[in-house]
Order: structure tokens, then sequence, then C-alpha cells
């Protein structure tokens, strides 16, 4: 029987999140495929610097430790390069410990065709082209963004933030709020607090963190002195009486989150900071350019707030 990657929690990530190929891709700019080739063979035994998705790989790769028979993550390298020049990444990976075996290397094509046949439920990368091109065919993609942020190597805890609408839910709400007026927002959620949303284009992700919750709670339960070691939470300029209608949606999906900030337009860096999350997730440029100094920033180009105008 073949790998069951149809179990597991996959996500996929392009060796430009994972690592940081500022440099490389600057001679692959500047001088070409050739010359990019002969700088990637001469470096092949330099370890690359981590990159943005590095410190949710890793903590993500850790959590396969719950439970001594389950190994319920997968993470997977799709990358634009050929194997040839991607040797470097996979001993960088080496070099890191990170326990990643599997990849689809595409020299230059569209590394996100791949997704579905190894079951992603995110593909991270720091290509725009190929994320707004995923985004497009109804993938779950996002562009990382370069940050300050330093990791403690020596913390467990997994963090993850997300925005709501666009990310979790679809933008059909967002699409009311975008008509300009906060007082028709306001009211047509009020109206519509217990229908739940459709979900968006990170749905699959989310369940996906859910399931692993759950394995934490329950170890828990058996053991009071086991630390659950994902947190969960929803960082959205909603406020209220706009607040109901994401509580009604968590609910009706069966997903519990650890922490929810309704902002109402304070900006999200100031809870950001204190939640400290290894990624964070929105649809909104302007809303990452605003974090991404500080925090590990994720956009995800979906919906009526990335039409172009």
């Amino acid at each position: 029987m073949g790998f069951q990657i149809e179990e597991k929690f996959v996500v996929a990530v392009a060796s430009s999140a994972l690592f940081d190929l500022s440099e490389s891709d600057r001679i692959f700019q500047e001088r070409g495929e050739e010359e990019y080739r002969k700088y990637q063979r001469e470096n092949e035994s330099n370890t690359l610097n981590t990159g943005v998705a590095y410190p949710l790989v890793r903590r993500l790769l850790g959590l396969n430790g719950m439970t001594p028979e389950e190994q319920p993550v997968e993470v997977v390298l799709l990358s634009r390069n050929d194997p040839d020049t991607g040797l470097r990444v996979f001993k960088s990976i080496e070099h890191y410990d990170l326990s990643i075996s599997r990849a689809a290397f595409v020299k230059g094509s569209n590394p996100f065709i791949y997704m579905d046949a190894f079951n992603a439920s995110l593909f991270l990368s720091a290509n725009p082209n190929d994320v707004h091109q995923a985004v497009q065919k109804g993938l779950p993609a996002g562009q990382v963004f370069p940050t300050e942020f330093k990791d403690n190597d020596e913390e467990e805890v997994l963090r993850i933030a997300f925005d709501f609408d666009g990310i979790l839910a679809d933008d059909s709400a967002e699409a009311v709020y975008q008509e300009g007026a906060i007082e028709l927002f306001h009211k047509h959620e009020k109206q519509k607090a217990e229908e739940p949303l459709p979900p968006g284009p990170l749905m699959k992700f989310l369940k996906g963190l859910s399931t692993l919750q759950k394995i934490e709670i329950a170890k828990k339960e058996s053991d009071e002195n086991y630390k659950p070691r994902i947190r969960i939470g929803i960082v959205t300029a909603r406020n209220a009486p706009a607040h109901e209608r994401v509580i009604s949606t968590l609910r009706n999906w069966g997903i519990q989150v650890d922490e929810a900030f309704f902002l109402g337009g304070i900006n999200k860096e100031r809870v950001l900071k204190v939640f400290k999350p290894h990624i964070f997730f929105d649809d909104q440029l302007g809303h990452i350019e605003g974090v991404a100094r500080t925090t590990p920033s994720v956009h995800v180009p979906f919906g009526v707030a990335n039409k172009e105008k």
C-alpha cells in the first residue's frame, strides 16, 4: 500500500517561503539561469538562512511527536527549481533537521498545480504571480512578506493568527462593507448573526489545525501536566454588533479558537505584537504591510478586497 497522503494534514511551501533566497534570486534576475545554476552549485554546502515560513514549518512538524503512534503532519516542498539547483535547498532542510522528505521540482513551471496531488491545504510562496494564479484557480495560497521577526527556537508552542472575512470565511460580508457604509454593514451582519458564513480560502487549513488541536485537548484531558502546543487567534476589524456572526459561524463549523480580537479599526499590530503569532494571514495588503515588519505575515489575494479598481 502506498503512502496515504490523503490522511495527513499537509502544508506545501516554496523554497522562497521556507528559506531566504533573496541573494539567489538576485543572481537569477541579473545574470540569468546558467549563472544562477553555477552559483547554487558553488554554494551547495552553504546553508541558507531561514525564511518567513520557517517558524510555522518547524513547529508544525514538531507536532508529529504529540502521540508516538501518529505522525499527522506532512510538509512538502513545491519548487520552481529543477532537482539540480534545488539540491541546496534539501541540504539546508537536512541542516535544520526538518523532517521534509517529499518534493516536486518543476523547473520554472507553476508548482502550485500539484497541490491537490499532495493533498495540500495551503501553499506558501514569496512569488506573487504564483500565489495570485493559485488563488484565481480556487487554491488556498498566500504570499509571504519579509520580516524582522526573531523566533524563539526553544519555544514549542505554535501560534497562528487569522483575519476572518476573506480568509476563514468568504468575502460576502466584506462585499457589503466595501460599499462604504459601516452602519449598513453592522445592520446586515446583525440581521444575519445566526446565519453561518460560507467557508473562505483557508477553511481546509483551519480544519486541519482544528483536528490537531482536538488531539492536543484529548491529551491534556488524560495528562493534566501536558501543555497544548497550538493556539489559534482571530484578529479582525469587525466589532460589535458584527462580532456575533463570527462566533456563530465558528460554532457551525465545530471549530474553537483560543483568542479573538474584534478591533473595530484599531491597528492590528497593537495586538499582534502581544500575541506574537508565528504566522498571520490577511486578505488586505494594507494590513499586511502594516504588520509584516514585526510579525511573519501572509497575504491571501482573495475576493473583493483584491479586485483591481
